[in-house]
């Protein structure tokens, strides 16, 4: 049998994209999920989801910093390093994949990987890391909703992206 979509998260919220679908482990954010306008909101199934629906909100309408919502990561040593670093990046400064690559001893390639594969996007946000030439990937995917989703991110915090 198959749950509905919303079951499968501790709150879904309205934001100007759609919907954000958040996982909690504990008191920590396991997951946040980009979901369509068509998926129901769903209010804070816990104090801990509240606090972290709080901290959202806060983002979207004022643009409060994220930094202080706990996550609960698990993953490789390689991906855990690349996330950290990401968490340190402020909102509204950008770096490309090549320069957050030369900090981390790594390649281009494999940070975009472990931003492709980042389970809690906006509090690690991988959204701040842009290609050489423009915009680059989110989500893995290089064209429609997703990097809409990026640009939109980046403008709400400053950041100005041009058309592409």
């Amino acid at each position: 049998m198959r749950r509905a979509e919303g079951e499968a998260y501790d709150a879904i919220l309205a934001w100007p994209m759609g919907r954000l679908g958040v996982r909690l482990h504990g008191e920590a954010v396991s997951g946040i999920a980009f979901l369509k306008a068509s998926v129901a909101e769903k209010p804070a199934v816990s104090p801990a989801a509240a606090r972290v629906v709080a901290a959202l909100d806060a983002y979207l309408e004022r643009g409060e910093s994220l930094a202080g919502v706990p996550v609960a990561l698990r993953d490789t040593d390689f991906r855990l390093r690349v996330w950290r670093a990401l968490r340190a990046i402020r909102p509204g400064q950008v770096l490309t994949y090549g320069e957050l690559a030369a900090r981390l001893g790594t390649s281009p390639r494999a940070v975009g990987g472990a931003c492709r594969h980042n389970p809690v996007p906006l509090l690690v946000p991988c959204h701040r890391v842009v290609a050489h030439t423009g915009l680059g990937g989110f989500s893995g995917r290089t064209r429609g909703w997703h990097t809409d989703i990026k640009r939109w991110l980046l403008c709400h915090e400053g950041v100005e992206t041009g058309g592409g």
